[in-house]
């Protein structure tokens, strides 16, 4: 099992949850944030913006799939055909092992 982190402009999310939903992919957390990339944050007039909103998601997938998920929330959070700086990332990381809570069974 993979995670994906994805951390992509607040209004992108609706359109990359329908997708991602539309696709079978319907678990996923979503977490408001604030961060800069290696822009550094934007100045707009004399006022620099440090710490710009962003939205992280956050999906366990099978290995398989990994693929198809990514290109799914880049094709929706990407700003214009060609994206634009702040568009976001993508972190793709193993799951060593995985409970459910309620249950407390190991799901693989």
């Amino acid at each position: 099992m993979k995670m994906i982190r994805a951390i992509v402009r607040p209004e992108k999310v609706s359109g990359i949850l329908d997708e991602l939903s539309d696709a079978g992919y319907a678990a996923v957390t979503k977490i408001d944030v604030v961060g800069r990339g290696k822009q550094r944050g934007i100045k707009v007039g004399d006022i620099h913006y440090d710490e710009l909103p962003k939205e992280i998601l956050l999906m366990v997938v099978q290995d398989a799939v990994v693929d198809e998920v990514v290109h799914l929330v880049i094709k929706n959070a990407r700003t214009g055909e060609k994206g634009t700086f702040g568009d976001g990332k993508i972190f793709v990381s193993d799951v060593e092992r995985a409970f459910t809570v309620s249950s407390g069974e190991e799901k693989l």
